[in-house]
């Protein structure tokens, strides 16, 4: 790997960290370093930086020190961070260009409106040698400004092979344990799990959750490291239980490892979804129960169901002549942007304005797949979705917030 990353002015012993650092991405890397200098930069968590305030403290703390972080007054705007940086860099101008380089960057599109456009033009701003370089999981049409801005140079990192992902696992072994018999271990997780996920961290969490269930049998020594077969036939349930909880952690590694002492004392195991709270926020649940709502009850019936001084609903009404198979088996029907965020609006016990928050949150329930986009984006009609949970499931979330979902189900009237 390394033999791609060996460019003028690097160390090899420091190539070779990242080189270890960032397996399988020999391209991008590559491509990075042979448009960066040493990087003189600041690390910008938007995660942990919750205002505007801590990231310009943050950026000036790591280029010039505290001195020029102090002279931020206590609620700064965006000119004071300007005029600061501008003031420290003429004392000290930058020899090799710096970097400030935002972690998780498209939470700024909760932020003041004119920060991430004047982000992507900071080096006019401050007169300086500055470069910002935005790190997110999401492509960038998902958070461009409405406003116009800057467009950034976009360097994509294409989702890993499963043969990468068997090949970066597999170096998590346990020391206890031989490497070809973790290697199967992780062999048969991704025979589960990635079709449902390619998430590195969220399938090395999975790896080291379940491996100690994994290696029971052999503990106990009822069969041998060479027996794939019988190791895959006690793992199994148990990895199709926890794709439940793939994404959401809707129970804690603690609760998993309980609910899986529960199976072996009473030989039953529960359903994830009748467990605790899903670690969705608030408002994407209510989203996630109004696109169930949506996929199942019959859009007629939407007036009845979310509309004051209708009545009593009888079903009679409205059942056609050859309608007579439940909408559950039928499976979810798709349904457009506009009647989801009308149900939505309807069953949310707060009033929500319109805002871009709502739409990104679509698009992490997407992400997620727990809603799918069945329109192209490149139709001139408003975007169609399903949803692709299950009763069980939508009933717990439903329950998180006390909402009573049967009440709205049309096919239970």
């Amino acid at each position: 790997m390394t033999g791609l990353l060996q460019h003028p002015g690097y160390e090899e012993e420091r190539l070779q960290r990242a080189a270890e650092q960032l397996p399988s991405r020999e391209v991008q890397a590559g491509m990075l370093l042979s448009l960066m200098g040493q990087l003189p930069h600041a690390t910008v968590s938007c995660v942990e930086c919750v205002s505007v305030a801590l990231l310009f403290e943050q950026v000036l703390l790591s280029f010039f020190g505290c001195e020029a972080a102090s002279l931020l007054p206590r609620s700064p705007s965006l000119s004071d961070f300007v005029r600061i940086y501008r003031q420290y860099s003429s004392w000290s101008p930058a020899k090799q260009t710096r970097y400030i380089v935002m972690e998780k960057a498209e939470l700024l599109r909760d932020s003041d409106a004119n920060l991430l456009p004047a982000l992507l033009r900071l080096q006019e701003l401050v007169e300086d040698n500055i470069t910002v370089i935005l790190l997110s999981e999401i492509v960038w049409d998902q958070f461009r400004p409405n406003s116009g801005c800057f467009e950034p140079l976009l360097l994509h990192f294409p989702d890993y092979s499963k043969g990468e992902l068997q090949q970066i696992l597999s170096q998590d072994r346990n020391p206890s344990y031989s490497a070809e018999f973790y290697s199967s271990y992780i062999n048969i997780l991704l025979g589960v799990f990635y079709s449902v996920c390619r998430d590195l961290r969220e399938l090395r969490h999975l790896a080291a959750l379940n491996f100690s269930k994994f290696c029971e049998p052999l503990a106990a020594g009822k069969v041998k490291e060479t027996d794939t077969h019988k190791l895959w036939k006690n793992i199994e349930p148990h990895l199709k239980k926890a794709m439940q909880t793939v994404y959401l952690r809707e129970v804690s590694s603690l609760q998993w490892e309980q609910m899986q002492q529960t199976e072996d004392e009473t030989g039953a195991l529960r359903g994830l979804s009748a467990h605790t709270h899903v670690e969705l926020p608030y408002y994407s649940k209510y989203l996630l129960i109004a696109a169930y709502l949506a996929s199942y009850n019959p859009a007629r019936t939407d007036k009845r169901f979310f509309l004051k001084h209708h009545g009593k609903i009888r079903k009679t009404n409205f059942l056609k002549k050859n309608e007579k198979t439940s909408n559950h088996l039928l499976g979810p029907k798709p349904f457009p942007l506009d009647r989801l965020l009308a149900i939505f609006y309807s069953v949310v016990d707060s009033r929500v304005a319109p805002t871009a928050s709502i739409f990104s949150q679509i698009s992490s329930l997407v992400t997620l797949q727990l809603l799918v986009q069945v329109s192209h984006d490149d139709q001139l009609d408003a975007p169609k979705y399903k949803c692709a949970v299950s009763l069980d499931f939508i009933c717990a979330i439903s329950r998180t917030v006390n909402f009573d979902i049967v009440k709205y189900l049309y096919d239970f009237l």
